[in-house]
């Protein structure tokens, strides 16, 4: 199977989880508990299987500044989301957040198949639980 197919579980998890959101919410409880698992299983995915191969590719430098730009990134999603109010800014902020997440998941793949495997899981479960 491609490696681009792999999107389209993440995909179809979001709009199951759309689909079950509109008849049962979850508590907060619960959902930061699987937010906070998902976080940990694409933190793993990106300290177990990729850092150790940029390292030894000899790329500090892009290393540092991918995770700058990255840190950048996120902080302007945070000032974007505060300012947009309502429908448009939540669609707005996950829409960043979901190109994001391609984007880390295409980085994955490029990486070797185990990491865009995990990374496949912990991204589904994270758009699972999104909005």
């Amino acid at each position: 199977m491609q490696a681009w197919t792999y999107t389209l579980i993440p995909a179809a998890a979001a709009i199951v989880g759309a689909a079950v959101a509109v008849n049962f919410r979850p508590g907060p409880v619960l959902v930061s508990a699987i937010q906070h698992f998902a976080a940990g299983v694409v933190f793993a995915a990106a300290a177990g299987e990729i850092l150790p191969d940029l390292k030894h590719a000899g790329a500090p430098w892009a290393t540092l500044a991918g995770g700058a730009l990255g840190v950048a990134a996120m902080l302007l999603v945070k000032s974007l989301g505060r300012r947009a109010k309502g429908p448009v800014g939540l669609m707005s902020v996950m829409a960043i957040d979901i190109l994001v997440d391609g984007l880390v998941l295409g980085i994955a793949f490029a990486a070797g198949a185990k990491a865009g495997l995990l990374l496949t899981v912990a991204l589904t479960i994270e758009v699972l639980f999104l909005a």
